[in-house]
């Protein structure tokens, strides 16, 4: 079962209409997503809880990191440089940090607030390699903007 994105955006739009609140926010969207593919073993937020640092925020899935500096990993790297990781395999990613021994290939997007300020990532791993595109980088980052834009 591969993810519905035009079906997921309503599903979410629905559930977080007039929510503020991020946590409640990324709790909604980590469970929908991670429901609605297959491909997706963990499905989770790193939020910024102070320079430089992401700590574990609401996700679906096994145990993750419960820290992770930006200096590191593909999620450090995310929120360092404001940018998607789409990493095909994870074992080729330098620095790669390996919260799950299943985890084969993950995709970390940035999420932005209103102000366009980075306030946490959003990690999916799958235990396939390669198992994103650049069309799953382009539909999540409108489901993002969508659901913490106002914030």
């Amino acid at each position: 079962m591969r993810v519905n994105y035009s079906e997921l955006a309503k599903t979410v739009a629905a559930l977080t209409e007039g929510e503020t609140d991020a946590v409640a926010l990324m709790a909604t969207v980590a469970c929908e997503l991670h429901h609605a593919d297959e491909r997706f073993d963990w499905t989770g937020f790193y939020r910024v809880t102070e320079p430089e640092v992401l700590k574990i925020g609401p996700y679906q899935g096994g145990h993750g990191c419960l820290v992770i500096p930006f200096s590191r990993g593909v999620c450090g790297a995310a929120a360092r440089t404001g940018e998607v990781q789409l990493v095909e395999d994870v074992e080729a990613f330098p620095g790669h940090i390996a919260c799950s021994s299943s985890t084969r290939s993950e995709i970390v997007l940035p999420v932005r607030n209103g102000k366009g300020e980075v306030i946490a990532v959003l990690d999916i791993d799958s235990d396939r390699p390669a198992a994103f595109t650049a069309e799953d980088a382009e539909h999540l980052q409108a489901l993002l903007a969508q659901v913490f834009g106002a914030l």
